[in-house]
């Protein structure tokens, strides 16, 4: 696939980023993930530039995401959409039966203990089992997960970078880049999305029906991605790129350009 373009003149586009995996690099334990301030005020200009068009769409919860960059006034989709903070600052969540919750909270605490090398990650309204310590507990960790999620209603599996997801039923990040595109600032935009994971793809398809730019981040095959950036640090400098090209000059905020889109080095000219 090929690196994707940069906006032209006649565009206006509608920006939605994945976190992890995409504007950030994975860590093993996602508590130790930290954004730098650089790449802060590149998302600030980048709002400013698109008239505030700009989503951060993360498996990650709100709260999670509110502190991870400094309470943006960016809207949010949190928890792959089961959440959703819209431009004006309304909120949604989708509602879940409080007696599925506490048994999917229980049945998913007790499966973390019984397995070893897997790391719990406790979204509260959904919760994650890790194997990045261990990835050969990979295809234990998955059977195990199936098998369970067949006895908890109102909940599903969502398979994702050595981790499986116990997420409410009925959202995914597709539908949330969809409501969003429903409303100002983003409604009548082409959206141009950026995801490096399987919970990204119902976005990359959703963008793809409203003839828009999906970008997959790295190497996982197969995807309904039609363009490709090799890693973050190259969609942190592709980025950087958009901003100019919407007409905010590079400054000493910005993110260093030390890598080309397609992952190469810049020469001089």
């Amino acid at each position: 696939m090929p690196a994707p373009p940069l906006p032209r003149p006649d565009q206006r586009w509608a920006l939605f980023l994945d976190v992890d995996g995409c504007l950030l690099e994975f860590a093993q334990d996602p508590a130790m993930v930290a954004v730098p301030a650089a790449l802060r005020a590149l998302l600030q200009a980048l709002y400013a530039r698109l008239d505030g068009a700009l989503a951060l769409v993360s498996g990650r919860g709100m709260a999670d995401l509110l502190q991870l960059f400094g309470h943006p006034a960016w809207a949010l989709a949190g928890l792959h959409g089961y959440q959703l903070r819209h431009h004006d600052g309304r909120h949604r969540e989708i509602a879940i039966d409080p007696a599925d919750q506490a048994r999917m909270r229980r049945a998913v605490q007790a499966l973390a203990a019984r397995l070893e090398g897997v790391q719990l990650e406790d979204k509260q309204h959904a919760m994650a089992l890790h194997c990045r310590r261990a990835p050969e507990r990979l295809a234990a960790l998955r059977i195990a997960a199936e098998a369970l999620a067949t006895e908890l209603p109102g909940y599903e599996l969502q398979p994702g970078n050595l981790v499986m997801e116990f997420k409410p039923v009925g959202m995914d990040k597709g539908r949330a880049v969809e409501e969003l595109m429903q409303h100002p600032p983003f409604a009548g935009r082409m959206p141009v999305y950026l995801g490096d994971d399987l919970t990204d793809e119902h976005a990359f398809a959703a963008v793809n029906r409203a003839g828009g730019i999906s970008v997959r981040v790295g190497w996982r095959e197969p995807s309904h991605a039609r363009f490709t950036l090799p890693s973050p640090v190259t969609v942190q400098a592709w980025l950087d790129r958009v901003r100019e090209a919407l007409g905010e000059p590079a400054g000493p905020k910005g993110v260093p350009i030390d890598a080309t889109p397609d992952g190469g080095q810049p020469t001089d000219s």
